[in-house]
């Protein structure tokens, strides 16, 4: 096992990481702890009662927090000619069809998001093998097919956020940056947990949300008491 950095062993010695604090006292430990050079992205994590194998059982989505997560994304839009100008205008870095579909499976992958509208998935799925492994395969389900190209790439440009669950049973996502307010870092990590809360399969058995913890890229994790 790697040895934790300084910064990582004085934070876990000047806090009880394994207690379990309300969400208002998580952020305000995950502030506390020493500033790291950079502006570190501060991750909400849900260890779930889910059985991750089973299909019905997957957890996976997407959702707008209330004050964004401090990054802009890059997004490119698979759409018809005439959508093309309306999604550059929303944010898209690049929009077409066949030849944005040309481009990529040539090996092009500059982008953080790929949406698409439904008409065009006959085509995108062929990229199916380049875009499914790195997570960036147009879904219905993650809300990454729709026909509103447009309103998707102003949401996903301004960083709207995706999650799915893993082999695990864990959901994490970005809530904000170290930078953001407590009360900015708390309604967003809000949001991220009753989301995640009310998406609980029928077929799930047990308890659901079995943890929680919230940490910095450079921070131990904090618990946070699950109701």
């Amino acid at each position: 096992m790697p040895n934790k950095g300084k910064r990582y062993t004085a934070d876990k010695k000047a806090h009880s990481v394994k207690e379990q604090v309300t969400l208002t006292e998580a952020v305000t430990r995950v502030k506390s702890f020493k500033a790291a050079k950079f502006d570190q992205t501060v991750e909400v994590c849900m260890h779930l009662g889910i059985d991750a194998k089973q299909a019905d059982q997957m957890i996976r989505g997407s959702l707008s927090l209330p004050h964004g997560i401090g990054k802009s994304k890059r997004v490119i839009a698979f759409c018809t000619s005439d959508k093309v100008e309306e999604a550059k205008a929303a944010g898209a870095t690049e929009a077409g069809g066949e030849e944005l579909v040309k481009k990529v499976e040539d090996g092009w992958l500059d982008f953080d998001v790929a949406v698409a509208s439904p008409d065009m998935m006959r085509i995108v799925s062929k990229l199916g093998r380049a875009l499914g492994p790195k997570g960036l395969m147009p879904s219905p389900k993650s809300g990454t097919v729709t026909p509103n190209v447009a309103q998707a790439v102003k949401e996903y440009a301004a960083g709207k956020v995706e999650f799915r669950n893993d082999s695990g049973g864990n959901v994490h996502a970005a809530v904000g940056k170290h930078s953001f307010g407590a009360k900015e870092l708390e309604e967003n990590a809000e949001a991220f947990i009753k989301h995640i809360t009310k998406m609980k399969p029928s077929a799930t058995k047990g308890h659901y949300v079995k943890s929680i913890s919230m940490s910095g890229t450079m921070t131990p994790g904090v618990s946070i008491v699950v109701d």
